[in-house]
């Protein structure tokens, strides 16, 4: 009997009941009778404590156990249920506990939403500034502007995430297409940045970008976003923090450089808030940072962010044949429209294949498009390449092969006053003509136009500012100062070299809103098509 005590005890002490066991002995003949006859009760309420407690010590230890383990209690089995029979350890059995089941996270079911995915994979400091300040109520006074990009975002935005997440990139990375171009595929700048990532075309051929008269490269979605995640995995190896990386990625890495090199020279702090850097710049950061902040918590800010599935968008499908855009889209039941912002780098009304390319297509019209071109029985081409003969002028070469001059100059990029030249090859309908040539000897045809650079002087005068100088002569602050020994404070009568880049006149120039012409510093955005875009 001491020994069915010292168990009440010790059941009674585990919920915090004190009891003195010298108390109950001395008195155990006044309560014999009420536990004889409430055996059954007090066992059960032991064994219930009992696997109370196992079960909350399982539950301690749970994020460790393999999911499959379950909890365990104690229960009398059926020879042991009876209100006379006292416990004895042969009648208590081991059996699975299932009752917290329902407290146990499923941490394997990746979130629906893909907002809910990147909020989990930030991992940027934060920021606390007035700069970061001044973003977030810019964004947040301009809901109409959050909702367009989000519109554009969601065909791009789940693999970018894939791949930053891939890499082990903090998820902030997958935010810059919003700072950098609000995820515009055709955006470019005056300093001839292109695509969603904005890649100038010097920085994009270093990353494999490839641009000519057919594509480029910087508007490739795949493509771009492999080759800016590249570069900066390199800035961040470069500086080992991803703040100094971003503003490289804004401003380059040469003038990053530099301005570390300077504060450490001087005994200054070298982190992002500390060395000098150009207005533009500042602001970078902070404006990354204050979308960040946005996404975190949209309410906060009076944002109702629009939900994007977790879940691919696009497909990529690689073919080996010419194909007209017109009837690629067709063949996949899309508008040319969404074929071309799934495929934005292709310059053409018709995509030129040398050996493969790869389309982008909507993960549910891929076996669409797939059966419709197996069972597509007529030419994938209605275009083909003509050499101009001597003579021949835009008027004559469109009414004899039925397209108007300004259609024909737009697919050929030339100028509206330009010429054309004896042997030029232009790009023509075939409408049943067989003078032309298959659209493969236009191949190799150049993107670049012939690029003529002259400087000038500029006296600096009352008022003036580095920003205004920069807009009145169409270049950025950083081209500015990259001519001119990293100038920063202006005085009257300061005499600036500016650098004005021009095209002359080539077979193949292109429009000026269409292709970049020289390497420059990366700069702020200029939309090719803001109206379109309503930006």
């Amino acid at each position: 009997m001491r020994v069915w005590l010292a168990t009440i005890s010790l059941v009674f002490h585990a919920i915090g009941w004190q009891i003195n066991l010298m108390q109950v002995y001395l008195s155990f003949e006044s309560i014999k009778l009420l536990i004889t006859t409430n055996a059954m009760r007090i066992q059960q309420s032991a064994v219930l404590i009992i696997g109370l407690i196992l079960a909350a010590a399982n539950s301690m230890a749970g994020a460790a156990a393999p999911a499959e383990q379950s909890f365990i209690q104690l229960v009398p089995t059926a020879a042991s249920r009876t209100a006379d029979d006292a416990p004895t350890a042969e009648s208590l059995a081991l059996t699975p506990f299932t009752g917290l089941d329902s407290f146990t996270a499923d941490l394997s079911t990746p979130p629906a939403d893909l907002w809910e995915r990147i909020r989990n994979g930030f991992a940027m400091a934060e920021l606390n500034s007035k700069e970061v300040r001044r973003s977030e109520n810019f964004y947040a006074s301009r809901p109409e502007y959050i909702n367009r990009i989000v519109e554009r975002s969601r065909r791009y935005l789940f693999h970018i995430v894939e791949e930053v997440e891939r890499r082990g990139m903090p998820t902030e990375i997958a935010l810059l297409p919003i700072i950098e171009s609000a995820f515009n595929p055709t955006a470019y700048s005056r300093s001839h940045a292109s695509g969603i990532w904005q890649f100038i075309p010097s920085t994009g051929k270093n990353y494999g970008l490839q641009q000519n008269w057919w594509h480029d490269d910087r508007r490739d979605i795949v493509a771009a976003t492999s080759a800016a995640l590249d570069y900066l995995q390199n800035l961040h190896r470069m500086f080992g923090d991803w703040e100094l990386a971003l503003a490289s990625y804004n401003w380059g890495e040469g003038a990053v450089g530099r301005s570390l090199t300077r504060n450490r020279n001087n005994g200054l702090p070298t982190d992002f808030r500390s060395i000098r850097m150009p207005v533009e710049t500042q602001n970078y950061v902070p404006r990354l940072i204050a979308m960040k902040n946005i996404i975190s918590n949209p309410a906060a800010f009076g944002i109702v962010l629009e939900s994007i599935p977790n879940q691919p968008y696009f497909k990529q499908v690689e073919t080996t044949q010419h194909i007209d855009v017109k009837l690629a889209a067709n063949l996949a039941d899309i508008s040319v429209d969404e074929f071309n912002a799934l495929n934005p780098a292709h310059n053409r009304p018709v995509i030129n294949v040398n050996g493969s390319r790869t389309l982008l297509l909507p993960v549910d019209k891929v076996e669409t498009f797939t059966a419709n071109l197996e069972n597509h029985d007529k030419p994938l081409v209605s275009w083909q390449a003509y050499q101009a003969k001597s003579g021949e002028t835009a008027e004559k070469i469109s009414a004899r092969h039925g397209i108007s001059v300004a259609r024909l100059r737009e697919v050929n990029s030339i100028a509206r006053h330009g010429k054309i030249a004896p042997g030029q090859t232009l790009l023509v309908p075939l409408n049943g003509s067989s003078d032309g040539m298959d659209i493969s000897v236009m191949r190799n045809m150049p993107a670049e136009r012939k690029i003529l650079e002259r400087s000038l002087v500029y006296a600096v005068k009352k008022s003036d500012t580095l920003s205004i100088i920069a807009k009145r002569h169409g270049v950025s602050v950083a081209q500015i100062q990259s001519w001119n020994s990293r100038t920063e404070r202006l005085a009257i009568g300061q005499r600036l070299v500016l650098k004005q880049i021009t095209s002359g006149k080539t077979r193949l120039a292109k429009a000026p809103s269409k292709k970049p012409a020289a390497p420059a510093k990366k700069s702020s955005v200029v939309l090719a098509n803001a109206d379109k875009y309503g930006r």
